[in-house]
C-alpha cells in the first residue's frame, strides 16, 4: 500500500482556495491527490503529472470518475508548457514530492533496488534513453567518481569505481545484485555493518539517470511565475542535496534586496516574490516514521506567492 509522506502537513500548507487550480507535479500513487480532492469543491481543478507512464496509468484508473483531475504523462520540468497546452496561465498551488516513488522501488524489474535482482535500469520515465546500465558500463572513471561523490556523498567512491572499471573489462555489469555485490567487496567490513553499502551508489546512479537535481533547478523558477498571488508552493525532499536547492531558492526569492554586501543604498530594485511559510522544514513525526520508515528523511518546505 502506497503511504504518502507528510500528507496532512502538505495539504495544510498547499490549500488556499477550495475552488482553485492546483498542480500535483509528482502524482505517483495519488496519496496526496486523494487527500487534496477531499478538501476541494466541485469547481476546483487539479493537473496531475508524472513522468512514469506505468504509475500514471495505475493512478488514473483510481481517479477516472473524478472530472476535476487531468492526468498528464510529462516531466514536471516542462510545467510551463504543460499548463499552456491546457490553456492555463496561473494556478493556486503546486506540489512536488521528489525522489523515487514506492511503486518504482517495489517493482523488481525497474532496477531501483539493491535488494532485488533485476537488470540495471532506474529510469523513472521508461521512454528515456539513458539507464543505470549505460552509466555503469560506459561512463569513464572520472565521471563515475564525480557522480558517486556529488550525488551519493560516497566516501569509498574511488574504490568502488576502481572495481567497476576492472570488472567491466571482462564483461558488462548487468544486474542490480551483481553491482551490489561488487560494492560490498569494495568497502571495509565495518562499513558493511552500518547500513547497506550500496545505498549511496544506487542513489547517485538514480539521480544521474533521471537528472533529478537539474529537474528541480528547472521547475522552481517556473513554479513561482505560474502561481497566483497567495498561491502556494510545497516541496517534499528526501536528501540534503534536494533540500539545499529548495531552501536556497526559496530564501533567494524571499529577499527584498540582492545588492552586494556593503553598499550604503540599495540599487537592485529587487522585489521578493515568495513569503516562506516554513522557517524550518516540516519533518515527519516519530509515529509516521515508525509507520512508514521511508519517510524518515523527508522534509517539507512551503512558500506563498506575494
Amino acid at each position: 500500500m502506497h503511504q504518502p509522506v507528510l500528507l496532512y502537513e502538505t495539504i495544510f500548507y498547499l490549500l488556499n482556495k477550495p475552488d482553485g487550480i492546483y498542480v500535483d507535479g509528482t502524482v505517483g500513487g495519488g496519496g496526496h491527490l486523494h487527500e487534496l480532492l477531499q478538501k476541494l469543491n466541485k469547481k476546483a481543478r487539479i493537473l496531475a503529472l508524472d513522468k512514469d507512464l506505468h504509475t500514471l496509468e495505475e493512478t488514473k484508473r483510481r481517479f477516472q470518475h473524478d472530472p476535476r483531475v487531468i492526468f498528464v504523462h510529462e516531466d514536471f520540468r516542462h510545467l510551463s508548457r504543460v499548463l499552456a497546452e491546457h490553456n492555463l496561465t496561473k494556478v493556486d498551488g503546486i506540489m512536488l514530492d521528489l525522489g523515487v516513488s514506492s511503486f518504482q522501488l517495489d517493482l523488481e524489474e525497474r532496477g531501483f533496488s539493491f535488494h532485488d535482482d533485476a537488470r540495471l535500469d532506474m529510469r523513472m520515465n521508461r521512454q528515456d534513453q539513458l539507464s543505470a546500465w549505460d552509466v555503469v558500463n560506459t561512463y569513464d572513471e572520472s565521471d563515475l567518481v564525480r557522480i558517486l561523490i556529488q550525488y551519493g556523498e560516497e566516501k569509498y567512491a574511488r574504490s568502488i569505481v576502481s572495481n567497476i572499471i576492472k570488472k567491466r573489462q571482462g564483461k558488462t555489469i548487468d544486474t542490480t545484485l551483481e553491482l551490489a555485490e561488487l560494492i560490498k567487496a569494495s568497502v571495509p567490513a565495518s562499513y558493511r555493518r552500518e547500513k547497506h553499502p550500496a545505498r549511496k551508489t544506487f542513489q547517485a546512479l538514480r539521480m544521474e539517470v533521471n537528472d533529478e537535481l537539474g529537474a528541480i533547478e528547472t521547475v522552481l523558477p517556473q513554479a513561482v511565475e505560474l502561481l497566483n498571488p497567495g498561491g502556494r508552493l510545497c516541496v517534499i525532499t528526501f536528501h540534503s542535496l534536494e533540500d539545499r536547492l529548495v531552501k536556497h531558492f526559496m530564501q533567494w526569492e524571499a529577499r527584498t534586496c540582492i545588492c552586494p554586501p556593503g553598499l550604503p543604498v540599495c540599487t537592485c530594485n529587487h522585489q521578493a516574490r515568495l513569503e516562506i511559510l516554513t522557517r524550518k522544514p516540516v519533518q515527519p513525526t516519530p509515529e509516521e516514521c515508525q509507520r512508514n520508515p521511508r519517510s524518515r528523511s523527508a522534509k517539507l518546505r512551503a512558500a506563498s506567492r506575494i
